[in-house]
């Protein structure tokens, strides 16, 4: 008998460091104790609780391997967390974390504005993020149309739209807090 296979579960390969705790007990599994990281997910933006090997130091926003195979500084990923159950320091460091992973992950981001898609026949993906409005969205939409855009540089240039990584940033942010009810950008 056949059965259709489900999709492989998707992991976080990396993970940006908000804080850590030497010596604290996780939020997400009971009786768990040790080195306590907060971090984001490269890829999937998602904030996870994470156990550090023994002993291990980290710095705010190292980028550290979470992956199945060969970790060095991790034990396990615990759990996902909820933006309103993370640390205030962690909360005060995750938007530059955030422009960060905007800023190395560039062609990732780039290739979501060249393919964006309408959500529904009123609201396209692109005006769901900040700065971007019916004018800037008509504009990328005919440019993308002659050529996709290569970088940030080149839609700053053709398109006139100021600070994408900002912009892309902040939609982002508000995905991650909850301020927004459709996310772009953030895998629940």
């Amino acid at each position: 008998m056949y059965r259709a296979q489900s999709p492989p579960r998707k992991y976080e390969e990396y993970a940006y460091v908000l804080d850590f705790i030497s010596r604290g007990k996780s939020s997400t599994v009971r009786g768990k104790e040790g080195v306590i990281v907060t971090a984001i997910g490269e890829d999937r933006l998602t904030i996870l609780e994470v156990l550090g090997v023994p002993d291990s130091t980290f710095d705010i926003g190292e980028r550290i391997y979470i992956g199945k195979e060969g970790r060095t500084k991790v034990l396990s990923v615990l759990g996902k967390m909820e933006y309103d159950h993370i640390s205030s320091s962690a909360q005060s460091e995750l938007e530059t974390v955030v422009e960060n992973i905007v800023t190395v992950n560039e062609s990732k981001f780039v290739e979501y504005l060249n393919n964006a898609r309408p959500l529904t026949p009123r609201i396209h993906a692109l005006e769901l993020i900040p700065g971007i409005g019916k004018t800037y969205m008509k504009m990328m939409l005919e440019e993308r149309e002659k050529k996709k855009f290569e970088n940030y540089h080149d839609l700053q240039e053709r398109v006139g739209f100021k600070d994408p990584i900002k912009h892309i940033s902040e939609r982002i942010m508000d995905e991650i807090t909850g301020q927004s009810r459709m996310n772009l950008f953030v895998k629940k």
